[in-house]
């Protein structure tokens, strides 16, 4: 990952793909969080999450001024990487999660969009905080004016919401966590190939390809 990552900080059109990408998932993540907002009975916590990875979204947009390039205004295929995989990650994993609680818990459909926001979103921060530092780092590296560290404060606190929250829904949760995160892993590794491959293809060989 760390090859990667480093390889994609290094070009500024594939520096911008990325950001695009992390923009667009971030994007994808805050509208998934309202999706699964019940009407009457949204709670603080849920407000906040969705505001905040909204904002990161933005965020990770406005970097974009930060690189000598142009043409990301909008989240269109061929400006993002493995845009096949990046376009139906968190649906994959949503359905995925979905049907796993239904094999494992009686809820109803209100309690299932909750219970699966929580083990979604759990698993998508406990990526994120593997994934954002390795960047942070690279960047470091590479004297980006790009910065994550901000982002990262503010995923490190979901995670710990998210823990808080998942003791509350169910006592035997770091069991069925632990089968959600298996789950996440193989569509993270999925997606993370298609983009060594892509750009394997299109700008030459990346160096030794390893988590």
């Amino acid at each position: 990952m760390k090859t990667i990552i480093n390889r994609i900080v290094s070009d500024d059109i594939l520096h911008a793909k990325w950001l695009n990408t992390l923009s667009f998932m971030e994007n994808a993540g805050a509208r998934k969080i309202s999706a699964c907002e019940n009407r009457f009975m949204t709670n603080l916590m849920q407000l906040k999450h969705a505001a905040e990875e909204h904002r990161h979204a933005y965020y990770l947009k406005k970097q974009l001024s930060k690189l000598d390039i142009t043409g990301f205004q909008y989240y269109s295929p061929n400006t993002l990487l493995a845009a096949s995989h990046t376009l139906h990650f968190l649906h994959a994993l949503d359905i995925q999660v979905c049907r796993y609680l239904k094999n494992h818990f009686q809820l109803d459909s209100n309690a299932l969009k909750y219970a699966a926001y929580l083990f979604v979103t759990y698993a998508i921060e406990v990526r994120a905080d593997e994934l954002y530092p390795i960047y942070q780092e690279a960047l470091t590296k590479h004297l980006s004016k790009v910065m994550v560290k901000s982002i990262i404060l503010e995923e490190e606190g979901h995670l710990e919401e998210m823990v808080a929250s998942l003791k509350e829904f169910d006592e035997r949760w770091e069991m069925h966590a632990t089968a959600v995160l298996a789950l996440e892993k193989e569509l993270f590794e999925h997606w993370f190939s298609a983009i060594a491959l892509e750009i394997e293809k299109a700008y030459g060989h990346i160096g030794e390809v390893a988590n």
